[in-house]
């Protein structure tokens, strides 16, 4: 998609459904042209020559679906210079949140002279014009995306200059570095000493320092994603497409008494009384049976979901005895925080786990809601743990980004 930024845009700037106030904003060189025809100021002003970013009160005439609306009370909030977000004139139109009136002041301005903008763009024009960084562009993602306080903290922080101004610090100590290293380098003929080698050591040590902690803020928030990943575990067929659907309260996951009916991932975001994680089916394991190629594919795919999860749900069947993988695995040291199920306990119980387990029906709900309890204190004990939403002011965005580059 090519993004041309000569044009005019505009867009909805608040939040969907109704509101006490409604927010369009424009960005672009004819954003002057394309108000003079819909906006009256109440002191008369002559929008074309002003000159400093001011608020001006006034009504806005638009055309709804059916007709033309009554002048709508407005405030309307104008940089008419490069002094702005994007670097381009920019408006901001505040009046009744109500979205149909939005979408005709929306039409409006597009018969106007204006297009609709795409997502992201006003922000990408900033990025653009050199008004914020790439780390702060994607911070703005993280505002948008933030699922809880503590996410939107780190965010916030990111699109301050957490990242970038310790970035920009560094190198400007580094360069500072360079001067007096190529002064000395210069004057050597002439034994003048502008940084002692001890000196260079000792900074060059500071610098790899600060920029091993940014490397390792953005490793750990990199592998944090944006929720708690939570992987349903075991053998095939004890019931973990079943429980996956029991406690996302609707059928995610397909579920048959075939054993191997799950080959790929599936997974739902679960909502946790507030806290969310992500929930993640995978295909059975097992070294009892033997496996074909896809099997192999699948199985190779649970054990690395397995591996990468931070809380694990090892699922039993509570109508059979252990076999001989589960009890290798049970007595494994876990990794990760895991919690052990009983499945189809319902049933007649049969199996000779000898320790405490969470007992589940996902046909008649026994236990779903005790486990969701569960799980919802492994996932706040790994937030906290972790700094699960922030570690250090980094969105998951950049940490991505970094982490490819």
């Amino acid at each position: 998609m090519s993004y041309d930024i000569g044009d005019t845009i505009a867009a909805i700037a608040s939040a969907p459904g109704g509101a006490f106030r409604g927010v369009v904003r424009l960005s672009g060189p004819d954003v002057i042209r394309c108000l003079v025809g819909c906006f009256q100021p109440h002191v008369r002003t002559d929008l074309r020559r002003v000159r400093r970013a001011q608020v001006i009160r006034g009504r806005l005439r638009v055309v709804g679906a059916v007709g033309a609306v009554p002048p709508l009370p407005c405030q309307l909030y104008l940089w008419p210079t490069s002094r702005s977000y994007t670097r381009q004139p920019v408006a901001e139109l505040h009046t009744l949140g109500s979205p149909p009136l939005l979408d005709a002041v929306l039409r409006t301005l597009c018969a106007a002279g204006a297009r609709l903008a795409e997502p992201g763009e006003f922000t990408l024009r900033a990025f653009l014009a050199g008004r914020i960084d790439l780390t702060q562009a994607e911070a703005v993602l993280g505002v948008i995306d933030a699922a809880d306080p503590r996410q939107l903290d780190g965010a916030l922080a990111q699109l301050a200059g957490g990242v970038a101004r310790p970035i920009a610090t560094l190198r400007e100590e580094l360069l500072e570095l360079l001067a007096h290293i190529e002064a000395g380098l210069d004057f050597v003929e002439e034994d003048i000493a502008f940084v002692s080698e001890q000196e260079v050591q000792r900074r060059l040590a500071a610098a790899a320092d600060c920029a091993a902690g940014l490397a390792r803020q953005m490793a750990e928030r990199g592998l944090a994603g944006t929720n708690v990943r939570v992987v349903l575990t075991g053998q095939p067929n004890v019931g973990k497409s079943s429980l996956l659907n029991a406690l996302a309260g609707r059928a995610v996951a397909l579920t048959s008494h075939q054993p191997g009916t799950t080959r790929d991932t599936v997974s739902a975001r679960l909502d946790l009384d507030g806290l969310e994680c992500e929930l993640i089916d995978t295909a059975g394991l097992s070294v009892d049976a033997p496996a074909d190629g896809p099997e192999r594919a699948a199985r190779a795919l649970a054990r690395t979901e397995r591996d990468r999860a931070l809380v694990q749900v090892f699922c039993v069947d509570a109508g059979r005895p252990l076999s001989n993988w589960e009890r290798a695995q049970l007595a494994a040291n876990a990794t990760c925080t895991r919690l052990v199920v009983l499945t189809k306990a319902d049933r007649p119980r049969a199996t000779d786990l000898g320790r405490p387990a969470i007992a589940t029906s996902s046909r008649t709900l026994r236990g779903i809601g005790q486990l969701r309890q569960c799980l919802r204190q492994a996932v706040a004990q790994r937030r906290d743990r972790d700094e699960w939403a922030v570690t250090g002011p980094v969105v998951a965005a950049t940490a991505a980004r970094c982490r490819e580059g």
